[in-house]
């Protein structure tokens, strides 16, 4: 994928995401849709912490030794394999009580548009962040960041595609 596509799919799933929470009214949005499952709300809320991402991919870099590309098509496939659940690191689990709707939707609106701007530079996308390494991943480059944001986006869209129907049954 051309840094161009990926900006543009980035674009797309964000455009998804914020359109989906939008649809909510305050109530839904912090309604949870069956046992086990997070709010829509608490959903924005994890995606809107793990978009902090930013700082790692403006903050230090070294040259990659290795393929910039490699880590790319394993965390697709992991992360878009909708039939496995995962666990959200701690750091990144949301909110525990109801989520402001307006104050989400502004945070997400400000991250995403942030993320979409360095998607759209002319950084040096092969580059590895060194700030911070992904659990048992390690560090990735900002390319495969970049991509990790897109497949991490996808199926959390899933996710809320699937709460609203358990919401509107």
């Amino acid at each position: 994928m051309t840094q161009e596509q990926l900006s543009g799919a980035l674009q797309k799933a964000f455009e998804e995401l914020l359109n989906t929470l939008s649809s909510l009214d305050e109530r839904a949005l912090n309604t949870i849709p069956f046992e086990g499952s997070w709010t829509a709300a608490q959903v924005g809320d994890h995606l809107r912490r793990s978009y902090d991402v930013i700082n790692c991919l403006t903050g230090q870099v070294a040259p990659t030794d290795r393929d910039p590309d490699a880590y790319i098509a394993p965390l697709s496939e992991q992360f878009l394999n909708f039939g496995i659940k995962m666990q959200s690191p701690e750091f990144i689990l949301p909110s525990e009580g109801p989520i402001e709707k307006g104050w989400l939707l502004k945070d997400l609106r400000n991250r995403t548009s942030v993320i979409n701007s360095f998607a759209t530079s002319d950084a040096d996308m092969d580059l590895t962040c060194l700030d911070f390494n992904l659990p048992t991943i390690g560090a990735l480059t900002r390319k495969e960041w970049l991509n990790f944001v897109l497949v991490h986006t996808l199926r959390h869209n899933h996710q809320l595609a699937n709460i609203i129907a358990a919401l509107y049954r």
